[in-house]
């Protein structure tokens, strides 16, 4: 069994052109897969960003005309990769959107997808609203796939961080490699990003490949970037503040076992109930 592998995250500036995404996406991807990498991952809204939100659902296809799938299908299949895009909409058949992983095998095959399970509808301080939950239904199921002897991933995306029972769920199904594509806003990702990200891997003694969107998109939304890779102990390894491009990093599954033996919290779950009398 072989203990370590090579993994990437890619971080790029969604527009709201979709084969120019797909082919900016796929260059970062080719670069670094030429650099070793054997996992890469790439940021939710991979395929394009758009704002207003009627703009986003005119522009967005379906499973069967989305020419985003069979392109990371060739692409994964070319390179003999697996290949993690953080997440493409599409559309369902009650007219709303999709916020999916898609999950590509090293022979193009696609093995796993994803539906964002927690949406986020806020009102900020600064004056912005985001409220997904207009356009994107909700995923009803926790994913886990794993891609050797030796790695499961556990698949999320973005506001899904914030939620830490799931984590803690995919890491006792066996995930030792939580992924967590996003597009954070600035100012939460400013107060937010990586400490939720570090958490997450303290908490489950996991590996956190976090792969981020970053700078400003269509109507001035900006993003938060930081795409980071940390090791089971809290570190963070590999780290990209701003700008396009990806990090690479060497995970190894020995580093996993040592934190989960060091801190053993996810076998000392005990049942409790809530006193909520005054």
């Amino acid at each position: 069994m072989v203990n370590t592998m090579h993994v990437a995250c890619v971080q790029m500036t969604s527009g709201i052109d979709i084969g120019k995404n797909l082919d900016r996406a796929g260059g970062f991807v080719r670069a670094a897969a030429a650099q070793g990498a054997e996992l890469i991952l790439t940021p939710e809204n991979t395929c394009h960003i758009r704002n207003p939100a009627e703009a986003k659902i005119k522009s967005t296809r379906s499973m069967d005309e989305h020419i985003g799938i069979p392109y990371f299908s060739a692409l994964a299949r070319e390179l003999g990769i697996t290949l993690l895009i953080g997440s493409m909409a599409v559309k369902a058949q009650d007219g709303k959107l999709m916020n999916r992983s898609f999950l590509f095998a090293p022979d193009g095959t696609l093995a796993k997808t994803y539906d964002k399970i927690h949406l986020f509808d806020v009102q900020l301080a600064n004056g912005e609203t985001y409220r997904e939950s207009d356009v994107f239904g909700a995923g009803n199921r926790a994913v886990t796939a794993k891609i050797n002897d030796a790695f499961t991933l556990g698949l999320s995306i973005c506001y899904d961080v914030r939620f830490a029972h799931l984590y803690r769920d995919l890491a006792k199904a066996s995930a030792n490699v939580m992924c967590v594509p996003a597009a954070f806003t600035v100012p939460t990702g400013k107060a937010h990003w990586e400490v939720l990200l570090r958490a997450r891997a303290i908490e489950t003694g996991s590996y956190v490949l976090a792969c981020a969107q970053t700078g400003e998109h269509e109507n001035g939304r900006k993003t938060y970037g930081h795409s980071v890779i940390i090791n089971p102990w809290g570190e963070i390894v590999a780290d990209k503040p701003e700008g396009e491009g990806f990090i690479i990093a060497q995970i190894d599954v020995a580093q996993v076992q040592k934190a989960r033996n060091a801190i053993p919290a996810l076998t000392h779950d005990r049942e409790y109930s809530i006193e909520n009398k005054i």
